[in-house]
Protein backbone atom coordinates (compact mmCIF):
# COMPACT_ATOMS: atom_id res chain seq x y z
CA UNK A 1 0.00 0.00 0.00
CA UNK A 2 1.55 3.46 -0.93
CA UNK A 3 1.47 6.49 0.95
CA UNK A 4 -0.69 9.03 0.17
CA UNK A 5 1.19 12.90 -0.79
CA UNK A 6 -2.04 14.52 1.24
CA UNK A 7 -1.02 12.26 4.16
CA UNK A 8 2.70 12.67 3.85
CA UNK A 9 2.53 16.87 4.33
CA UNK A 10 -0.32 19.17 5.60
CA UNK A 11 -0.27 22.56 5.59
CA UNK A 12 -3.06 24.43 7.60
CA UNK A 13 -2.76 28.26 6.19
CA UNK A 14 -3.08 30.90 9.11
CA UNK A 15 -6.52 32.47 9.26
CA UNK A 16 -4.77 35.78 10.53
CA UNK A 17 -2.16 38.03 9.03
CA UNK A 18 0.82 37.59 11.28
CA UNK A 19 -0.06 34.42 12.62
CA UNK A 20 1.92 31.49 11.93
CA UNK A 21 0.52 28.77 9.33
CA UNK A 22 1.53 25.31 10.44
CA UNK A 23 3.13 22.64 8.39
CA UNK A 24 2.95 19.25 9.99
CA UNK A 25 5.29 16.23 7.83
CA UNK A 26 4.84 12.38 8.61
CA UNK A 27 7.23 10.24 6.37
CA UNK A 28 9.79 7.63 6.79
CA UNK A 29 13.44 9.07 8.47
CA UNK A 30 17.03 10.13 7.00
CA UNK A 31 20.16 11.04 7.86
CA UNK A 32 19.83 14.98 6.49
CA UNK A 33 16.35 15.31 6.16
CA UNK A 34 15.86 18.27 8.61
CA UNK A 35 18.52 19.88 6.68
CA UNK A 36 16.44 19.12 3.20
CA UNK A 37 13.07 20.01 4.26
CA UNK A 38 14.41 23.65 5.91
CA UNK A 39 16.55 24.46 3.03
CA UNK A 40 13.16 24.46 0.70
CA UNK A 41 10.91 26.34 3.55
CA UNK A 42 14.16 28.67 3.46
CA UNK A 43 14.08 28.91 -0.69
CA UNK A 44 10.23 29.87 -0.57
CA UNK A 45 11.31 32.62 2.19
CA UNK A 46 9.63 31.39 4.97
CA UNK A 47 10.49 31.99 8.47
CA UNK A 48 10.33 29.42 11.54
CA UNK A 49 8.95 30.78 14.66
CA UNK A 50 8.64 27.27 16.06
CA UNK A 51 9.27 23.62 15.18
CA UNK A 52 8.87 20.16 16.81
CA UNK A 53 10.68 17.18 15.60
CA UNK A 54 10.95 13.05 17.10
CA UNK A 55 11.44 9.84 15.22
CA UNK A 56 12.56 6.59 16.32
CA UNK A 57 15.41 6.40 13.56
CA UNK A 58 12.72 4.61 11.01
CA UNK A 59 9.80 7.60 10.96
CA UNK A 60 9.41 11.03 11.84
CA UNK A 61 6.91 13.41 12.57
CA UNK A 62 7.98 17.36 12.25
CA UNK A 63 5.98 19.78 12.70
CA UNK A 64 7.17 23.91 11.61
CA UNK A 65 5.27 27.50 12.19
CA UNK A 66 6.14 29.50 9.84
CA UNK A 67 5.56 32.91 8.91
CA UNK A 68 4.88 33.42 4.96
CA UNK A 69 4.07 36.21 3.21
CA UNK A 70 1.17 37.35 1.15
CA UNK A 71 2.45 35.39 -1.91
CA UNK A 72 3.43 32.50 -0.79
CA UNK A 73 3.01 29.41 -3.11
CA UNK A 74 1.38 27.10 -0.51
CA UNK A 75 -0.03 24.74 -3.11
CA UNK A 76 3.77 24.55 -4.70
CA UNK A 77 5.57 24.45 -1.23
CA UNK A 78 3.80 21.26 -0.16
CA UNK A 79 4.39 19.53 -3.36
CA UNK A 80 7.79 20.29 -3.26
CA UNK A 81 8.13 19.00 0.36
CA UNK A 82 6.29 15.90 -0.48
CA UNK A 83 8.94 15.18 -3.07
CA UNK A 84 11.99 15.53 -0.65
CA UNK A 85 10.21 12.99 1.80
CA UNK A 86 11.79 9.69 1.35
CA UNK A 87 8.19 7.96 1.33
CA UNK A 88 7.62 10.08 -2.12
CA UNK A 89 10.72 9.39 -3.28
CA UNK A 90 10.70 5.83 -2.73
CA UNK A 91 7.41 5.14 -3.95
CA UNK A 92 7.29 7.12 -7.73
CA UNK A 93 11.51 7.38 -8.56
CA UNK A 94 11.02 10.99 -8.95
CA UNK A 95 13.89 12.95 -8.43
CA UNK A 96 14.78 16.67 -8.24
CA UNK A 97 17.27 19.58 -6.70
CA UNK A 98 15.87 19.00 -3.32
CA UNK A 99 15.97 15.25 -2.92
CA UNK A 100 18.81 14.02 -1.24
CA UNK A 101 22.28 13.45 -3.09
CA UNK A 102 22.08 9.64 -3.27
CA UNK A 103 18.77 9.76 -4.57
CA UNK A 104 18.60 12.58 -7.21
CA UNK A 105 20.29 13.03 -10.55
CA UNK A 106 22.17 15.96 -11.81
CA UNK A 107 19.88 18.33 -14.00
CA UNK A 108 19.81 19.70 -17.26
CA UNK A 109 22.53 22.91 -16.56
CA UNK A 110 21.40 25.79 -19.90
CA UNK A 111 22.81 29.19 -19.94
CA UNK A 112 21.12 32.15 -20.05
CA UNK A 113 22.67 35.18 -22.74
CA UNK A 114 20.77 38.75 -21.78
CA UNK A 115 21.51 41.84 -23.13
CA UNK A 116 19.80 44.85 -21.69
CA UNK A 117 19.88 48.51 -20.89
CA UNK A 118 21.45 49.27 -17.56
CA UNK A 119 19.66 50.78 -14.66
CA UNK A 120 19.62 50.30 -11.10
CA UNK A 121 17.74 47.23 -9.47
CA UNK A 122 17.98 45.40 -13.31
CA UNK A 123 19.70 42.37 -11.57
CA UNK A 124 17.02 42.28 -8.51
CA UNK A 125 14.27 41.85 -11.54
CA UNK A 126 16.02 39.11 -13.57
CA UNK A 127 16.35 36.97 -10.23
CA UNK A 128 13.33 37.86 -9.10
CA UNK A 129 12.23 36.19 -11.79
CA UNK A 130 14.16 33.46 -11.65
CA UNK A 131 12.94 33.33 -8.10
CA UNK A 132 9.33 33.08 -8.67
CA UNK A 133 10.13 29.99 -11.79
CA UNK A 134 12.20 27.74 -8.95
CA UNK A 135 15.51 28.62 -11.13
CA UNK A 136 18.73 27.98 -9.36
CA UNK A 137 21.31 30.39 -10.43
CA UNK A 138 24.57 28.33 -10.08
CA UNK A 139 26.60 30.39 -11.93
CA UNK A 140 27.08 34.12 -13.02
CA UNK A 141 28.85 36.18 -15.29
CA UNK A 142 27.60 40.18 -15.11
CA UNK A 143 29.63 42.74 -16.78
CA UNK A 144 28.46 46.78 -17.75
CA UNK A 145 29.76 47.49 -21.68
CA UNK A 146 29.19 51.37 -22.54
CA UNK A 147 25.94 50.34 -24.58
CA UNK A 148 24.11 48.29 -21.73
CA UNK A 149 24.74 45.14 -19.14
CA UNK A 150 25.74 42.06 -20.52
CA UNK A 151 24.71 39.06 -18.33
CA UNK A 152 25.67 35.08 -18.84
CA UNK A 153 23.89 33.03 -16.01
CA UNK A 154 24.13 29.45 -15.47
CA UNK A 155 20.87 27.77 -14.19
CA UNK A 156 19.38 24.75 -13.61
CA UNK A 157 16.45 23.73 -15.65
CA UNK A 158 14.33 22.29 -18.66
CA UNK A 159 14.53 23.17 -22.44
CA UNK A 160 11.18 23.68 -22.59
CA UNK A 161 10.92 26.62 -19.88
CA UNK A 162 12.33 28.18 -22.66
CA UNK A 163 9.76 30.53 -23.71
CA UNK A 164 8.79 30.89 -20.44
CA UNK A 165 11.68 32.40 -18.94
CA UNK A 166 11.39 34.82 -21.68
CA UNK A 167 7.78 36.19 -21.38
CA UNK A 168 8.57 36.40 -17.64
CA UNK A 169 11.93 38.50 -18.08
CA UNK A 170 10.00 40.54 -21.01
CA UNK A 171 7.60 41.53 -18.70
CA UNK A 172 9.89 42.62 -16.19
CA UNK A 173 12.75 44.13 -18.45
CA UNK A 174 10.08 45.44 -20.94
CA UNK A 175 12.03 47.68 -23.70
CA UNK A 176 15.13 47.56 -22.47
CA UNK A 177 15.62 43.72 -23.42
CA UNK A 178 18.52 43.72 -26.28
CA UNK A 179 18.53 40.08 -26.58
CA UNK A 180 17.89 37.08 -24.87
CA UNK A 181 19.52 33.42 -25.63
CA UNK A 182 19.20 30.13 -23.57
CA UNK A 183 21.19 27.14 -24.68
CA UNK A 184 21.98 23.74 -22.80
CA UNK A 185 25.69 23.70 -21.21
CA UNK A 186 27.80 20.86 -22.75
CA UNK A 187 29.31 18.55 -20.03
CA UNK A 188 32.29 19.81 -20.49
CA UNK A 189 31.60 23.47 -19.22
CA UNK A 190 28.72 22.24 -16.84
CA UNK A 191 31.88 21.96 -13.60
CA UNK A 192 31.72 24.87 -11.37
CA UNK A 193 34.26 27.58 -11.58
CA UNK A 194 36.29 27.95 -8.94
CA UNK A 195 36.66 31.60 -7.60
CA UNK A 196 39.77 33.22 -8.86
CA UNK A 197 42.82 32.89 -6.71
CA UNK A 198 43.72 36.04 -6.31
CA UNK A 199 39.92 36.68 -5.39
CA UNK A 200 39.76 34.13 -2.86
CA UNK A 201 43.00 34.93 -0.96
CA UNK A 202 42.00 37.92 -0.83
CA UNK A 203 38.83 37.90 0.47
CA UNK A 204 39.88 34.86 3.26
CA UNK A 205 42.98 36.79 4.05
CA UNK A 206 40.29 39.60 4.99
CA UNK A 207 38.06 37.50 6.84
CA UNK A 208 40.99 36.45 9.26
CA UNK A 209 42.63 40.04 9.73
CA UNK A 210 38.72 41.27 10.92
CA UNK A 211 37.71 37.64 12.72
CA UNK A 212 35.04 39.63 14.29
CA UNK A 213 33.12 41.24 11.45
CA UNK A 214 29.40 41.88 10.95
CA UNK A 215 27.74 38.29 13.57
CA UNK A 216 24.50 37.48 14.51
CA UNK A 217 25.01 38.14 18.02
CA UNK A 218 28.35 37.67 20.37
CA UNK A 219 26.31 35.64 22.75
CA UNK A 220 25.41 31.95 21.60
CA UNK A 221 25.45 29.72 24.39
CA UNK A 222 25.50 25.64 23.04
CA UNK A 223 25.53 23.40 26.07
CA UNK A 224 25.91 19.43 25.97
CA UNK A 225 24.59 17.33 28.32
CA UNK A 226 24.94 13.08 28.34
CA UNK A 227 23.24 13.24 31.93
CA UNK A 228 19.62 13.14 30.50
CA UNK A 229 19.04 10.43 28.75
CA UNK A 230 20.88 7.45 28.59
CA UNK A 231 20.63 6.74 24.92
CA UNK A 232 20.77 10.51 23.45
CA UNK A 233 23.39 12.96 24.01
CA UNK A 234 21.39 16.88 24.70
CA UNK A 235 22.75 20.12 22.52
CA UNK A 236 21.07 22.90 24.57
CA UNK A 237 21.47 26.28 22.41
CA UNK A 238 20.23 29.59 22.90
CA UNK A 239 21.20 32.67 20.77
CA UNK A 240 19.57 35.22 18.50
CA UNK A 241 17.08 34.45 15.49
CA UNK A 242 17.78 34.74 11.94
CA UNK A 243 16.74 34.05 8.22
CA UNK A 244 17.92 29.96 8.06
CA UNK A 245 19.10 29.64 11.59
CA UNK A 246 17.06 25.98 11.89
CA UNK A 247 18.80 25.41 8.12
CA UNK A 248 22.07 26.30 9.78
CA UNK A 249 21.98 23.95 12.44
CA UNK A 250 20.55 21.31 10.66
CA UNK A 251 22.63 21.58 7.79
CA UNK A 252 25.76 21.18 10.58
CA UNK A 253 24.04 17.95 12.02
CA UNK A 254 23.96 16.82 8.53
CA UNK A 255 27.52 17.33 7.31
CA UNK A 256 28.14 15.52 10.74
CA UNK A 257 26.44 12.94 10.12
CA UNK A 258 24.57 13.19 13.12
CA UNK A 259 20.90 12.58 14.03
CA UNK A 260 18.31 14.22 15.75
CA UNK A 261 15.86 11.93 17.39
CA UNK A 262 13.85 14.18 19.46
CA UNK A 263 14.05 18.18 19.12
CA UNK A 264 12.26 21.50 20.20
CA UNK A 265 12.69 25.09 18.42
CA UNK A 266 11.08 28.40 19.72
CA UNK A 267 11.92 31.79 19.52
CA UNK A 268 11.25 34.17 23.01
CA UNK A 269 10.73 38.03 23.30
CA UNK A 270 13.43 40.00 21.27
CA UNK A 271 14.00 37.51 18.87
CA UNK A 272 15.90 35.31 21.30
CA UNK A 273 15.95 31.67 20.35
CA UNK A 274 16.22 28.15 22.41
CA UNK A 275 16.84 25.13 20.90
CA UNK A 276 17.00 21.82 22.67
CA UNK A 277 17.87 19.03 20.61
CA UNK A 278 18.33 14.79 21.45
CA UNK A 279 21.00 13.53 19.03
CA UNK A 280 22.80 10.25 18.41
CA UNK A 281 25.70 10.05 16.10
CA UNK A 282 25.47 7.24 13.20
CA UNK A 283 25.84 4.36 14.85
CA UNK A 284 23.02 5.07 17.24
CA UNK A 285 25.23 6.35 20.18
CA UNK A 286 25.70 9.35 22.31
CA UNK A 287 28.45 11.55 21.55
CA UNK A 288 30.68 10.91 24.71
CA UNK A 289 34.16 11.99 22.79
CA UNK A 290 35.34 14.77 23.95
CA UNK A 291 37.23 15.78 20.62
CA UNK A 292 33.72 15.22 19.02
CA UNK A 293 32.20 17.13 21.17
CA UNK A 294 34.69 20.47 20.97
CA UNK A 295 33.89 19.67 17.46
CA UNK A 296 30.56 19.93 16.84
CA UNK A 297 29.68 22.73 19.31
CA UNK A 298 32.84 24.82 17.90
CA UNK A 299 31.06 24.69 13.95
CA UNK A 300 27.45 25.22 15.91
CA UNK A 301 29.21 28.47 17.37
CA UNK A 302 30.71 29.90 14.26
CA UNK A 303 27.52 28.67 11.44
CA UNK A 304 25.71 30.63 14.47
CA UNK A 305 27.44 33.84 14.93
CA UNK A 306 28.57 33.94 11.13
CA UNK A 307 26.16 32.32 9.02
CA UNK A 308 27.71 34.17 6.05
CA UNK A 309 30.92 36.70 5.49
CA UNK A 310 30.23 40.07 4.19
CA UNK A 311 33.40 42.16 3.50
CA UNK A 312 33.71 45.66 1.51
CA UNK A 313 37.01 46.29 0.07
CA UNK A 314 39.03 48.36 -2.34
CA UNK A 315 39.63 47.32 -6.11
CA UNK A 316 42.07 49.40 -6.82
CA UNK A 317 39.59 52.86 -7.56
CA UNK A 318 36.76 51.30 -7.21
CA UNK A 319 34.61 49.19 -4.35
CA UNK A 320 34.01 45.59 -4.40
CA UNK A 321 31.46 43.63 -2.07
CA UNK A 322 32.18 40.03 -1.08
CA UNK A 323 29.94 37.75 0.32
CA UNK A 324 30.54 34.15 1.07
CA UNK A 325 28.58 30.73 2.82
CA UNK A 326 29.62 27.28 3.36
CA UNK A 327 28.79 24.82 0.93
CA UNK A 328 26.92 21.73 2.27
CA UNK A 329 29.11 18.61 2.01
CA UNK A 330 26.43 17.40 -0.58
CA UNK A 331 27.45 20.34 -2.71
CA UNK A 332 24.43 22.67 -1.83
CA UNK A 333 24.72 26.00 -1.57
CA UNK A 334 22.60 28.50 0.39
CA UNK A 335 19.27 29.32 -1.06
CA UNK A 336 18.71 33.49 -2.15
CA UNK A 337 21.64 34.82 -1.59
CA UNK A 338 22.17 36.30 -4.76
CA UNK A 339 18.78 36.89 -5.19
CA UNK A 340 19.25 38.91 -0.93
CA UNK A 341 22.66 40.81 -2.48
CA UNK A 342 20.99 42.52 -5.13
CA UNK A 343 17.66 42.92 -3.08
CA UNK A 344 19.52 44.91 -0.50
CA UNK A 345 21.56 47.05 -2.86
CA UNK A 346 18.46 47.87 -4.92
CA UNK A 347 17.01 49.22 -1.87
CA UNK A 348 20.00 52.05 -1.14
CA UNK A 349 19.74 52.31 -4.70
CA UNK A 350 23.48 51.17 -5.76
CA UNK A 351 24.38 50.22 -9.32
CA UNK A 352 26.29 46.81 -9.97
CA UNK A 353 29.05 47.27 -12.68
CA UNK A 354 30.05 43.19 -12.42
CA UNK A 355 28.92 40.44 -10.40
CA UNK A 356 29.99 36.92 -10.65
CA UNK A 357 29.87 33.62 -8.08
CA UNK A 358 32.59 31.25 -7.70
CA UNK A 359 33.70 27.95 -5.42
CA UNK A 360 36.53 27.86 -2.87
CA UNK A 361 38.39 25.41 -1.00
CA UNK A 362 39.70 26.38 2.48
CA UNK A 363 40.87 23.63 4.73
CA UNK A 364 38.67 20.85 4.47
CA UNK A 365 35.81 22.84 3.47
CA UNK A 366 34.25 24.21 0.56
CA UNK A 367 32.50 28.12 0.27
CA UNK A 368 30.66 29.87 -2.30
CA UNK A 369 31.68 33.42 -3.04
CA UNK A 370 29.88 36.10 -4.68
CA UNK A 371 32.25 39.38 -6.06
CA UNK A 372 29.99 42.37 -6.79
CA UNK A 373 31.50 45.72 -8.44
CA UNK A 374 29.95 48.72 -7.29
CA UNK A 375 29.44 51.20 -9.76
CA UNK A 376 29.57 54.11 -7.77
CA UNK A 377 29.37 56.79 -10.39
CA UNK A 378 25.68 55.82 -11.10
CA UNK A 379 24.68 55.17 -7.86
CA UNK A 380 23.73 57.70 -4.82
CA UNK A 381 25.86 58.33 -2.30
CA UNK A 382 26.14 55.74 0.08
CA UNK A 383 29.04 55.12 2.55
CA UNK A 384 30.63 51.81 2.21
CA UNK A 385 29.81 50.47 5.65
CA UNK A 386 25.69 51.11 5.27
CA UNK A 387 26.22 48.76 1.97
CA UNK A 388 27.94 46.24 4.08
CA UNK A 389 25.26 46.80 6.66
CA UNK A 390 22.63 46.56 4.45
CA UNK A 391 23.35 43.58 2.67
CA UNK A 392 23.61 41.88 5.95
CA UNK A 393 20.83 42.76 7.53
CA UNK A 394 18.81 41.49 4.29
CA UNK A 395 20.61 38.55 4.45
CA UNK A 396 19.76 37.74 7.75
CA UNK A 397 16.24 39.02 7.33
CA UNK A 398 16.11 41.63 9.91
CA UNK A 399 14.76 44.19 7.73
Amino acid sequence: MGILSDDVVIIRQSEKEGDPSVITINCPDKTGLGCDLCRILLFFGLNIVRGDVSTDGRWCYLVFWVIGKPNTRWNLLKTRLVEASPAFAWAFGISRCYLSDSESQPPDLFLLKLACSDRTGLLYDVTEVLYKLEINIEKVKISTTPDGKVMDLELLGTEKRRDEVYEYLRDAIGDAMMSYDIELVSSEVTARSPASSSFAETLFSSLEEHPSGLQTSSSVSIAVDNSLSRAHTLIQITCQDHKGLLYDIMRTFKDFNIQISYGRFTIKRGKNCEIDLFIVQSDGRKILDSSKQDALVSRLRAELQQPLRVVMMNRGPDTELLVTNPVELSGKGRPQVFYDIALALKKINTCIFSAEIGRHLTGDREWEVYKVLINEEESLPVSRSKIEEQVWSTLMGWE
